[in-house]
């Protein structure tokens, strides 16, 4: 099988965020930088799984600077064969969408896997993005999935329930839990890793449709009012006065 993986480099979950005067750029200072989890955890071990019991080869695929190469270099330790960077700043999903696109319409891969969200914007756009660039069936949030000659089978959560599906390869897929376990990179993994190719493209042109104004961080939270339980007039004033519905 010939399996894409897509990973993205996100601030580590204990990251401080600011962004810089004008609030139009994050601002990467002091930041430690991480591999996605959910392309890390599910996407690219699933992945690494089905090239160990089917056969084929994983290709790590990411956009973005030189300088997020041990990035691509942890993913070669897990277990991919290759990697490719393309060398631009992922400025919006339908750029980073396109941008797979272009590469991956050339390369005939079987499954191109994501995880199902980055954990720095939370958009889930990119796998919709990409399969519809790509005219691809394409199956978001999955949590299983097993390949039959030519046919995947997968499920994934839904409301009261789990959903079976069955998709005709190529598809397009967005990994969520319970698709794989974690993988730690050995020694060996790591060593060989050095060695394996990582292609540089360019970006292909597009054409932005939309446009950045700024970032907005959320209000802070408000400190928590305790009421004496036997006050229920004044709690039934600060329901109607100051409590507030999300």
């Amino acid at each position: 099988m010939k399996l894409l993986v897509c990973i993205s480099q996100t601030p580590d979950t204990t990251a401080k965020i600011s962004f810089n005067a004008d609030s139009t750029e994050f601002n990467s200072a002091g930041v430690q930088f991480i591999m996605n989890p959910y392309d890390e955890w599910y996407a690219l071990v699933r992945a690494c799984e089905l090239k160990e019991s089917l056969g084929g080869q994983v290709t790590v695929l990411h956009i973005g600077p030189a300088a997020n190469e041990t990035t691509i270099r942890k993913a070669l330790a897990i277990g991919a064969d290759d990697a490719v960077r393309i060398d631009a700043d992922p400025k919006s999903a339908a750029f980073v969408a396109f941008q797979i696109a272009e590469y991956a319409r050339k390369e005939n891969f079987d499954i191109i896997f994501l995880g199902k969200e980055t954990i720095d914007y939370n958009g889930s756009e990119v796998g919709a993005m990409l399969a519809e660039f790509l005219d691809m069936p394409y199956v978001s949030y999955a949590s299983k999935l097993d390949v039959q000659g030519n046919i995947a089978t997968l499920d994934r959560e839904i409301e009261g329930g789990i959903e079976s599906l069955e998709v005709e390869l190529p598809c397009v897929v967005s990994a969520a839990k319970g698709m794989a376990e974690q993988r730690i990179p050995n020694m060996r993994g790591i060593m060989t890793a050095r060695t394996k190719p990582l292609q540089e493209l360019p970006a292909a042109p597009f054409e932005a449709l939309e446009q950045l104004n700024r970032f907005t961080l959320p209000p802070a939270k408000a400190g928590v009012k305790l009421i004496d339980p036997e006050n229920m007039d004044e709690l039934v004033r600060l329901l109607h006065e100051e409590a507030k519905v999300l």
